[in-house]
């Protein structure tokens, strides 16, 4: 069992509360994933060529998160020697945001040689990503979530079913550039999801289902398909209960599966489209009563653009 939660707002002057709405949706989610949270969130897009890479170390063993501190302006240093181009660093805990405009590959591939305990949670030009293990009260204060920008988020709260409660293992997955994936649910065969990806140099960080379905969709994304169609081939290839809520730079979209046993709850207005598990989430949001507010349908796809 787990809990999502998503936001998109429509009017440009809530975009400074994004974060100020969605902490109590989170939070509200609590009993639905007390392992690990996390979110994406999406905002402006940074001006070619540069990237944004959002980046994780995990503490040491018996250093709680909160106390947890890296070096992160020795790492600055050496990446500015190491890969010759602009590099911009924010950093709060355990996680950064890298702006740069080197190629991300070159990025990763450097980090992965010379700072080892870096993770790589996310590539995009307007995805920022958060998440690790703990409640989600304690994760939204330790990266201040209430001062987050934007126009659209995705959120998790997560009790693990299927494999280990660790940071990596936390939700948003992502894959590619600026998209996002969270998930209420079990597959039965992600394995024969990997089987059919891996050969095509499809590189696998976790042994966790819901990995399997982001980098299934952001596969079909590249091979063409819009996102609303690639959802639709994964009716044919992924087996199991789910609710997946999606996030790219211009989109939020969520569906359920032919069963639809896992919760899900819409609520738009003219001002914003907001999306939890369980209604208890959204009962805070201005303007609520006066929401349209129903259950996604079974197999039909929803999709907001901003």
């Amino acid at each position: 069992m787990c809990g999502i939660v998503g936001l998109l707002v429509k009017n440009p002057e809530l975009r400074d509360r994004l974060g100020e709405l969605m902490v109590p949706m989170l939070i509200g989610m609590t009993d639905r994933g007390p392992d690990s949270a996390g979110l994406a969130v999406f905002s402006e897009p940074v001006e070619a060529p540069a990237h944004k890479m959002s980046l994780y170390v995990p503490p040491p063993p018996g250093v709680d998160a909160d106390a947890s501190s890296y070096d992160w302006s020795g790492m600055l240093v050496e990446l500015r020697a190491g890969v010759a181009h602009d590099h911009h660093l924010s950093s709060m805990a355990s996680h950064a945001i890298l702006t740069t405009a080197a190629d991300p590959v070159a990025v990763t591939a450097w980090l992965r040689e010379h700072a080892p305990r870096v993770h790589v949670l996310s590539v995009g030009t307007s995805i920022d990503l958060y998440k690790d293990i703990g409640s989600p009260a304690s994760i939204a204060q330790r990266y201040s979530f209430n001062t987050l920008r934007g126009t659209h988020l995705v959120g998790h709260t997560r009790m693990a079913t299927e494999s280990a409660v660790t940071p990596a293992h936390a939700h948003p997955f992502t894959a590619g550039h600026d998209f996002c994936l969270v998930h209420n649910g079990s597959l039965s065969n992600p394995h024969l999801v990997r089987r059919k990806l891996e050969p095509l140099g499809i590189h696998f960080d976790t042994d966790n289902d819901t990995e399997a379905a982001c980098r299934f969709f952001e596969w079909r994304m590249r091979e063409g398909d819009d996102l609303v169609s690639a959802v639709h081939r994964g009716f044919e290839e992924l087996d199991g209960f789910y609710t997946f809520l999606m996030g790219t730079d211009q989109q939020l979209l969520i569906v359920r599966d032919a069963f639809s046993c896992k919760p899900a709850v819409v609520a738009e207005t003219d001002e914003y489209v907001a999306i939890a598990s369980e209604f208890r989430s959204l009962a805070h949001l201005p303007g609520i009563r006066h929401a349209s507010v129903f259950e996604p349908k079974p197999q039909e796809v929803y999709s907001w653009r901003v």
